[in-house]
């Protein structure tokens, strides 16, 4: 499914085509100064330009009729100086607008990414990560062309083709009328050739999302891929994707060269047959050489000026779908948002949780996730959540950090309603620790950081070393300012899960969530994180995802799910011995039932 669609749906807005651009204009209102400015040096720079044909009128008609060399000389001085004043205005027009197009497209990409960041779960199940950072980059790339060199040229075009056709009449208006009739007719199919540009730009965008959004996944999956050697199978079908996104490019490409054909075609055949009317004016000696000369020097502006802004209406098109997606992406709301009136959590957070009858399900088609699920944890209890995949246990943990919003029922935090409080301030108490932990391409110290940004190294080092992360961190390179690879590609599995301890113990939230925390580690690493997960749990509220037994068997309750259901509660040796699910996980997991009952510490649940 392309972004665009799935954007359309969360949103509720249809395309606004050029009315999309209307995003820029608070973008430019910020540096309104140096807008005037660079309009102001855009108009000195026309006004310059249309000063020359003025110039050149008074050589032809006076300077070489009379032979008068001083006049001539003083005429090609006013050249030099006019040749220096247009240099002057024109790069300074094309510096501000060059710099302002670079900074409303710098401010654009921030605030789209930081909008991206505020969009709820819900939003990125839908959609493709490589797409969302096509809209990122290469649309905002367009807008930047768009809004820079576009505008710097359409905005010049524009002052020269006004001020160049005033001359025209002043100078002559039996011609300037025949040249105005022919406007419409080159006027009015460069609009309708601008829809054509357009909408085969935004579909040629819309495919070059779809290449970036495989790259992304081709990148990211490489050793999946390289392992079940499938290079050729994503070279094709990259190779496909590259060649509809360059066929579109194409067609878009031919429309816009269509359009520029046409418009200069027209706009040069109408000045070519003005200009011979003007030339027989000449000889019936109606009409002096100079004041033709003039009029055909401000022609060739006029006609020249139309030319370019029919070349550029093209990229304002393209510009046009490219902030089309830009705006969709930023009406998309997020599903999870600050109430106006939030609810503060109790200071000090103790930690007690209610879900109360909760009912859940996910946009995708299927059966409920969470049906009718009721569970009161005391602050500071240590509940363990066991059950076959699919159960829901992930699920809770992603409603207790209010990522979805229930269907029916409620949750609750020391007596709050969590959809009546600010999620900033409910995710503040909640340190979590997940089975693939987030590892970001930093430095081992900013990784760990991310649990409390204003911690102290002394802080982020007793954090490591209460992780066991300490003794393999201070081993790289350059120790904790060593740079991991993306997703932490350079560490291994137990090093990543280590680190993402180590930052949850320095956020020292009273809620913790461990969603199979130990699932990476090896049975010697496994034994030390224990220790410190045993140091992290003391004295805050813990909800345990279970893999292995060592992880909760020092629970106090464990909640046995299925099928979106709690169907068992309470300690190891009681569901053991009830004989129910949770006896069965285990005993498929350690065939040994005996071993199994004499060594928990080795057994596995779910």
């Amino acid at each position: 499914m392309e972004l665009s669609k799935s954007l359309l749906r969360l949103s509720g807005t249809e395309p606004q085509r050029l009315r999309a651009l209307a995003v820029i204009l608070p973008y430019v209102a910020r540096y309104r100064g140096r807008a005037f400015a660079a309009i102001g040096a855009l108009v000195a720079a026309a006004m310059v330009t249309l000063a020359f044909p003025l110039a050149i009128r008074g050589m032809i008609d006076v300077g070489f009729s009379d032979a008068d060399a001083g006049f001539v000389n003083r005429s090609f001085l006013t050249l030099i100086v006019l040749a220096g004043a247009l240099a002057l205005a024109s790069s300074c027009r094309y510096y501000l607008v060059m710099t302002i197009g670079e900074r409303i497209v710098a401010d654009l990409r921030r605030d789209v990414f930081a909008h991206l960041m505020r969009l709820s779960p819900a939003f990125f199940d839908k959609v493709h990560s490589g797409e969302i950072i096509s809209r990122l980059t290469a649309d905002t790339t367009q807008i930047k062309s768009a809004v820079g060199a576009s505008a710097s040229t359409a905005l010049r075009n524009l002052v020269l083709f006004v001020g160049a056709t005033i001359m025209m009449v002043v100078t002559s208006p039996r011609l300037s009328g025949l040249i105005l009739m022919v406007i419409p007719a080159i006027v009015l199919p460069i609009v309708a050739f601008g829809r054509r540009v357009r909408r085969n730009s935004r579909l040629a965008q819309d495919r070059l999302a779809d290449a970036s959004a495989y790259a992304a996944e081709g990148v990211g999956g490489v050793r999946t891929i390289q392992a079940y050697t499938l290079e050729g199978v994503a070279d094709s079908r990259f190779a496909s994707l590259i060649e509809t996104s360059f066929a579109a490019a194409r067609r878009a490409t031919a429309s816009r060269a269509l359009l520029t054909a046409f418009a200069i075609f027209l706009v040069f055949a109408s000045v070519v047959a003005v200009l011979w009317w003007g030339a027989h004016s000449v000889l019936a000696g109606t009409m002096s050489a100079g004041l033709l000369g003039q009029f055909l020097l401000y022609s060739v502006f006029a006609a020249g000026a139309l030319g370019e802004l029919s070349q550029v209406w093209g990229e304002v098109s393209q510009a046009a779908g490219a902030t089309e997606r830009i705006a969709e992406l930023l009406a998309t709301k997020p599903r999870i948002a600050r109430p106006l009136r939030p609810q503060p959590l109790p200071t000090p957070t103790r930690g007690e949780i209610i879900f109360d009858n909760v009912h859940f399900n996910y946009d995708a088609p299927g059966s409920p996730v969470l049906r009718g699920v009721s569970l009161n944890i005391r602050p500071g209890e240590r509940v363990a959540i066991v059950g076959p995949s699919g159960a829901g246990k992930s699920t809770l943990f992603s409603l207790l950090m209010r990522y979805y919003d229930t269907v029916a029922g409620n949750i609750q935090i020391d007596g709050v309603d969590i959809r009546q409080a600010d999620p900033a301030a409910i995710r503040k108490v909640i340190g979590f620790v997940s089975q693939d932990p987030a590892i970001f391409a930093l430095t081992a110290e900013e990784n760990i950081r991310f649990g409390n940004l204003d911690a102290d190294q002394a802080a982020v080092r007793a954090a490591a070393i209460a992780a066991y992360a300490d003794p393999f961190i201070t081993a790289l390179p350059n120790g904790y300012d060593t740079t991991i690879g993306e997703r932490g590609v350079t560490l291994s599995g137990g090093q990543r899960q280590r680190l993402a301890i180590a930052r949850a113990i320095l956020k020292e939230a009273p809620i913790l969530l461990l969603d199979e925390a130990t699932s990476s580690l090896d049975a010697e690493s496994e034994t030390m994180v224990q220790e410190a997960l045993e140091t992290l749990m003391h004295g805050r509220t813990t909800l345990v995802i279970a893999h292995r037994l060592a992880t909760i068997k020092s629970a106090d309750r464990i909640i046995v799910m299925d099928e979106g259901r709690i169907v068992e509660e309470g300690t190891h040796q009681s569901l053991v011995a009830r004989g129910g699910l949770y006896a069965r996980l285990a005993e498929l997991q350690f065939h040994d039932n005996g071993a199994f009952m004499e060594a928990p510490s080795r057994a596995a649940s779910v």
